[in-house]
């Protein structure tokens, strides 16, 4: 491999090529203003990337990732994303997308301390450990992780909808709608974990964090809600009630 990744350089050149056969007019659309409806605030697994996901163009989908799709308060470089997203590019959805067996949140929950990244991690600690006997008695340690990656996003939802750009966008009556999700590497199939938000007082009327540590949603992929809707419209009540 060479210091200046010629390889690369040259599969971008056939991607480009690629792209232009199949598509002779596909980078003057890109060049275009980019005009999405969505954020995406993702992990930054290199396997888990927003467009293919989501099975978007570029210029489909605006994007945001970091270690474990957290939302720190503080942080610059994701506020900066959001009031981009929310008050230059309008977009109408926030979606917040963790996915199963993340790295980040095993590092989260793991003794060791005291580099940068558990610094960054210390919100998911610090609810791991307020809940550890609940926790415990997950005694599968892939389940563990699981779970705690499912209550990491409605967490993170929980304070997307606290920031000052969310909460100004909702009282100006901004079409603005917050979502979470998760996804399984295993399937490459989303789950619709929630919450979802669309007004302070949807927010206000969440239970709390350490409710839902007890009591956890189900994530539901697409597949599974089609199953289910096929199922009821075979049933008798489905019939006689198709709405």
């Amino acid at each position: 491999m060479s210091r200046t990744l010629d390889e690369l350089f040259d599969q971008n050149v056939a991607w480009a090529d690629r792209k232009t056969r199949d598509d002779p007019q596909f980078f003057r659309r890109m060049a275009e203003q980019q005009t999405p409806r969505y954020l995406w605030i993702g992990c930054s697994d290199s396997r888990v990337t927003a467009n293919d996901v989501l099975g978007l163009e570029p210029g489909e989908v605006f994007v945001h990732r970091n270690i474990a799709n957290v939302v720190h308060t503080s942080d610059m470089n994701i506020l900066s994303v959001l009031e981009f997203a929310v008050e230059q590019l309008r977009i109408e959805h926030i979606i917040v997308c963790g996915h199963y067996g993340c790295s980040g949140i095993r590092r989260a929950l793991a003794e060791e301390r005291g580099a940068l990244l558990d610094y960054w991690l210390q919100p998911i600690a610090m609810l791991y450990r307020k809940h550890q006997l609940t926790f415990d008695r997950i005694q599968n340690e892939n389940l563990l992780i699981d779970r705690m990656c499912e209550i990491n996003i409605e967490m993170q939802v929980r304070r997307l909808a606290a920031t000052p750009i969310v909460e100004n966008a909702w009282i100006r009556k901004q079409p603005l709608n917050l979502h979470g999700w998760i996804y399984a590497i295993h399937d490459g199939l989303l789950r619709d974990l929630g919450p979802h938000l669309s007004s302070i007082a949807d927010r206000e009327a969440l239970p709390s964090i350490d409710e839902r540590v007890m009591n956890p949603a189900e994530a539901v992929s697409a597949v599974q809600r089609q199953a289910a809707e096929a199922f009821h419209s075979l049933s008798p009540q489905g019939r006689d009630h198709p709405g």
